[in-house]
């Protein structure tokens, strides 16, 4: 919850950084609020963005009956994603650049990245708790390490990164359950945690990936869920069930609902040997190229397929709960992903999960609220750190502390011109599957800047989607604007550049 002393803190950062957001006048019925956050859906892995392979129909009723954000953004792995969205502060400011088991080259090339989120780093969850929100937090967490104490106490910036136990290894249990709750949800507002680790992947078990089940399969082995013989023995049906109940439980609302299922990431299990001969039987699309593969990569496309089907089946379960509470003209849904898909393929998009290129970075979104959201799709996009002040002013709050982003709720009844006008921005200061690098987006251009060498690339998104075509020496009048602008929002941040980069700020 937030006291005092945290919202003095918000507003003495907010001061300093020059950034503040107060939100709308508070309604007179809170609406409720269900949160679906996918791990490594892509942007082309659903039907309402033009997958015939996959099959979403339920997902694709509520996106094409509200608002389908075409151009949403995130990250482009987990962690980054997660803190900025829990938190609406950019990268550099939580020093969270990417999943830290997974960084490259050594602290000369790198920023080692942050695991764990400070206390002083206020998330959604905590003003929307003071507000009276009722909320629950279903599935991935991501935003404590899992040493967190030994993390805090360290000399930043780290030599080395940080590391992981192996996934059978319980030790960290125990001390995290009794001395890290200020780092967990029910430390942020949040009534329970159904799932929530530090953990990456519902693999927890002997073998990990390699095990039988991955995590998904009954009984779980996730140590903060506490059925091990549950109703449900599919995961992703468990947290749905988790989060009917919950929302029964407090039907009067206002709720929160933060289901962020494990689901689609890896491993990829197959719901069933039915759901999967299925889809190794249906035919390909060769415009994105998904179920066109052969052979084992075939095999693994349907059962990911499975894992798709059944994230629809269950958010069906959510629309038809609300339905038949009476509770949904006073509930809006949203639904994302933390990142670009990391299985399968997209070939109308650049790259995938890791890259800065479009199909790392742009996800599938959607707004369903009926008679408050009109049924379209914008072209304006949407930045991961947009949502917390989008969930203050729904709520009502008028929160000052440090935010990155804008709402986007003035999208709910047509298009804005101070969104679409706006540049967003990226950070990322530790290397993965890209070089360390400053990204814009500003109107239909992008320009990507690699840190260590200065080096430029321009893309025209709304001619070349895939990014074929770098445009940064045919036009150099765009790039050197849009290169003004981004060094321009660096050095007005004090954004910290890695040791080996050859720029000036």
């Amino acid at each position: 919850m937030i006291t005092a002393k945290t919202m003095a803190t918000g507003l003495a950062f907010a001061v300093l950084t020059g950034g503040t957001y107060a939100g709308a006048s508070t309604p007179k019925v809170k609406p409720n609020i269900v949160f679906i956050l996918v791990d490594d859906l892509g942007h082309g892995d659903v039907g309402f963005n033009g997958s015939t392979y996959y099959e979403t129909p339920h997902i694709d009723q509520l996106a094409n009956d509200g608002l389908v954000i075409k151009n949403a953004y995130m990250y482009p792995t987990c962690s980054p994603s997660r803190t900025a969205l829990a938190t609406g502060k950019q990268s550099f400011r939580t020093g969270v650049y990417t999943v830290p088991v997974l960084e490259k080259g050594n602290d000369q090339v790198s920023i080692f990245s942050r695991w764990t989120v400070g206390e002083e780093h206020i998330m959604y969850s905590q003003p929307l708790a003071d507000a009276g929100y009722k909320s629950i937090h279903l599935g991935k967490w991501h935003l404590v390490g899992p040493y967190p104490k030994k993390e805090m106490e360290a000399s930043w910036p780290l030599k080395k990164k940080l590391g992981q136990p192996k996934p059978s290894d319980f030790s960290w249990v125990p001390y995290h359950k009794e001395h890290c709750k200020a780092y967990y949800p029910e430390g942020r507002g949040y009534l329970k945690n159904i799932g929530g680790t530090y953990r990456g992947d519902p693999a927890l078990e002997v073998g990990g990936y390699k095990s039988k089940t991955g995590g998904y399969f009954a009984p779980f082995s996730n140590p903060f869920m506490d059925q091990k013989n549950p109703k449900d023995k599919w995961l992703t049906d468990h947290l749905t069930t988790e989060a009917i109940n919950f929302m029964d439980e407090h039907k009067e609302g206002p709720f929160f609902i933060n289901l962020h299922y494990y689901t689609v990431h890896r491993p990829v299990v197959a719901r069933s040997e039915e759901l999967t001969e299925k889809y190794m039987n249906k035919l390909g699309d060769p415009k994105t190229g998904q179920g066109m593969e052969t052979g084992k990569k075939k095999l693994t496309t349907a059962q990911y397929a499975t894992m798709i089907e059944s994230l629809d089946d269950n958010v069906g379960r959510i629309a038809e709960f609300l339905d038949q509470k009476g509770l949904r003209e006073n509930t809006l849904i949203i639904f994302t992903s933390d990142n670009g898909q990391n299985i399968g393929s997209n070939l109308q998009l650049r790259g995938k999960k890791g890259y800065i290129y479009e199909a790392g970075i742009r996800v599938p979104a959607f707004v369903n609220w009926p008679g408050k959201v009109d049924a379209r799709r914008t072209e304006t996009p949407v930045m991961v750190t947009d949502y917390f002040p989008t969930f203050m002013e729904l709520a009502g709050i008028d929160y000052r502390g440090q935010l990155d982003g804008q709402s986007f709720a003035p999208l709910f009844k047509g298009e804005d011109k101070a969104l679409q006008a706006r540049p967003i921005f990226w950070h990322l200061a530790s290397e993965y599957r890209n070089g360390t690098c400053s990204i814009i987006r500003k109107n239909d251009m992008k320009l990507i800047q690699f840190l260590a060498t200065g080096e430029l690339e321009l893309y025209d998104l709304k001619k070349d989607p895939k990014e074929e075509n770098n445009l940064a020496l045919k036009n150099p009048e765009t790039a050197q604007l849009l290169l003004k602008e981004l060094t321009g929002w660096r050095k007005a941040n004090n954004v910290p550049l890695p040791p080996n980069s050859s720029l000036p700020y």
